[in-house]
């Protein structure tokens, strides 16, 4: 009896223990995340046509290669998205969609896109970054003037429990791409030339960091140097002769000091859309009209031509390696993604909305 009652005892054990393992198992299946738009995939921002509630997302599969346009407002009852798609930025299970000229921040569910509120009372919004799930920052132009001049913009400080603005941070002349590093928020002020470096903790400037003029985007390498591209001086109603260079800047964002500064051969060629590789330790940018590669480890400017073509946005994916080019086709209809490999062989190519101008990676 005694050996029928230890038999059946450890039986039974192991029978729990089948079970157990199949209930983890499910509870690891069920625990990524999950929706229509969860999968490995890229979203496209679609700027549309200034004016005109044309703007849109769309979101390529990289497995199936299947294009999904309009899930904006596919997933939230037939709503326009609004007029002119700016930037899309994520945070945890959140997506911010910044819709210039609508003046808003829709918020949405990264997975699902459903909407979860709107940022509104915003004046020309560019870009936006979150530093937690209870506060971001979005840049601001604001109206221009009669005469078609800027004043300083802004940054607004977001709640992002109530989706309102706890504050306003004068910057410099028509404020673009920003980020997070260190505690501090760094601002590129494209009308002029400077950085503008923001306490997290008080909201408040601590430095204005001077580059060369017309910086316009930045990232944060691998050995949290701080890299801005500046598009260099141009009036096309002015003088050649007054006409300075497109630059990389490097800054040690430990000190916020200039260490290096490499700048472009042609004056006349404007340089813009920095983006980076996903091991964080190559520049890729549009100058010239051409898609350039830069090593962060040179110490001089050494850039690479890799695609002999003008974008309109451009997007690097974190896990291949793959440049994604955004054609907008003259803004007539529908844009073109061109997608590259690392040496700039074109891969294949896919129609989304109008102007597509960046790319966020699932």
């Amino acid at each position: 009896m005694k050996k029928n009652s230890l038999f059946r005892s450890l039986l039974t054990a192991a029978v729990l223990s089948v079970i157990s393992l199949s209930f983890t198992s499910c509870d690891n299946e069920d625990s990524g995340p999950s929706g229509a738009y969860a999968e490995n995939g890229v979203f496209v921002v679609n700027e549309g046509n200034f004016g005109y509630p044309t703007s849109s997302l769309s979101y390529y599969n990289k497995g199936t290669q299947e294009v999904q346009n309009n899930i904006f407002k596919k997933e939230n009852q037939d709503r326009p998205l609004g007029d002119v798609a700016q930037s899309m930025a994520f945070h945890g299970d959140r997506a911010f969609i910044v819709v210039n000229n609508s003046n808003k921040i829709e918020v949405v569910n990264r997975y699902t896109f459903k909407s979860e509120g709107v940022i509104e009372g915003l004046s020309g919004p560019r870009y936006f970054v979150a530093l937690n799930g209870n506060k971001g920052y979005v840049t601001e132009w604001l109206p221009s003037n009669p005469d078609w001049s800027y004043n300083n913009g802004r940054v607004s400080v977001i709640d992002l429990n109530t989706f309102t603005v706890l504050k306003t941070i004068q910057v410099g002349l028509q404020p673009e791409k920003l980020l997070i590093a260190g505690g501090k928020v760094y601002v590129t002020n494209s009308g002029g030339s400077t950085i503008t470096v923001i306490s997290t903790v008080t909201d408040a400037i601590e430095k204005n960091i001077s580059v060369t003029h017309g910086p316009n985007s930045l990232v944060l390498d691998k050995n949290n140097a701080l890299w801005v591209l500046s598009s260099g001086f141009k009036n096309w109603q002015a003088d050649p002769s007054t006409y300075s260079a497109a630059a990389l800047t490097k800054i040690i964002t430990t000190a916020n000091e200039v260490t290096g500064t490499y700048t472009f051969p042609e004056v006349s060629a404007g340089a813009s859309k920095l983006v980076q590789s996903g091991a964080k330790d190559a520049l890729y940018y549009s100058y010239g009209g051409k898609v350039y590669r830069q090593p962060i480890a040179s110490e001089s400017l050494s850039h690479t031509m890799v695609i002999d073509k003008n974008f309109y946005g451009i997007g690097v994916d974190p896990e291949t390696g793959y440049i994604y080019g955004g054609d907008a086709n003259g803004f007539t209809g529908d844009g073109t993604v061109y997608v590259y490999n690392t040496e700039g062989t074109k891969v294949t190519e896919f129609r989304v909305g109008i102007a597509p101008n960046g790319f966020v990676f699932n």
